[in-house]
């Protein structure tokens, strides 16, 4: 069942958990994460990042996605992740997503202010969610780092920024990175808490691979509402295929995409479990 991010986060609202967000930038994640949603009985947002275009182009996934979601027997929302270009993001809408998270973090202040003010515009007229982020991660989205480290984001900025461009949907950065973590995280989950209470917005979680379960549910109490989840789940892909390699001369290419499939799917299912408060 196909829904937009407003509605798929008014679900997680209602019982106070967080829907998880999964990045499904080939068949078999996207049938990973359908498949478990599907299990679990929750609902499931499907994400194309803009830095996959490259894996997988926007105008072949995007349609697959759109597919997906009408025929699954949760609500699922597709979402366009980190897009940093609003022609990139007029495509998506015109494909059907019904979620959308311009990304002008990287930008000063007042320009990442009057582009998302002209996504929200966009958006509005697909009736399409949008997100939007203030702050900056330790890392970018793929992992890239960042030297100066994480930008915590300022909550009377934060107050300002989405009562002036309307979004529907708020990315603060609390000590979250992209990618693989190299030691625990250490968050700021009270700022969580704070700027939920300022903006009254449900908040996301970039960077949620790998934050311990502890901290997931603090973070969900103090207003966490969408969780970003793709490296951890790509990297039980990755660690799926390397074990059916080392146990079996295999020979069709098939054999290890399910391998990783099947990996990615029960790893998603432990996140979701997560989020929904399992």
């Amino acid at each position: 069942m196909l829904v937009n991010l407003v509605e798929i986060l008014k679900i997680a609202e209602g019982k106070s958990n967080a829907v998880g967000a999964f990045n499904t930038p080939n068949l078999e994640c996207l049938n990973a994460v359908i498949n478990a949603a599907e299990k679990l009985d929750v609902p499931v947002i499907i994400a194309h990042a803009e830095l996959h275009e490259s894996v997988s182009p926007l105008h072949r996934i995007g349609p697959m996605m759109i597919t997906a979601a009408q025929q699954a027997k949760v609500p699922v929302c597709v979402h366009l992740d980190h897009c940093e270009t609003l022609d990139y993001m007029a495509q998506a809408l015109e494909i059907g997503f019904t979620g959308v998270m311009y990304d002008g973090s990287t930008l000063p202040y007042e320009e990442n202010l009057a582009n998302t003010k002209k996504a929200v515009a966009m958006a509005k007229k697909y009736d399409c969610g949008v997100e939007a982020e203030l702050g900056a991660l330790a890392s970018r989205e793929g992992g890239s780092l960042i030297a100066s480290g994480p930008v915590y984001t300022d909550p009377e900025e934060a107050v300002a920024f989405c009562n002036e461009t309307g979004i529907d949907v708020f990315a603060p950065s609390f000590g979250t990175a992209h990618g693989i973590y190299k030691s625990k995280p250490v968050l700021d989950l009270e700022l969580v808490k704070t700027i939920s209470e300022k903006t009254g917005l449900p908040l996301v979680m970039h960077g949620g691979s790998g934050v311990s379960p502890e901290d997931y549910r603090m973070g969900i109490k103090n207003g966490l509402r969408k969780i970003n989840y793709y490296s951890y789940m790509s990297k039980e892909g990755v660690n799926a295929v390397c074990d059916l390699l080392e146990r079996e001369n295999v020979t069709f290419f098939h054999d290890l995409a399910l391998a990783a499939e099947k990996a990615m799917e029960a790893d998603a299912e432990k996140a979701m479990r997560i989020f929904s408060g399992r």
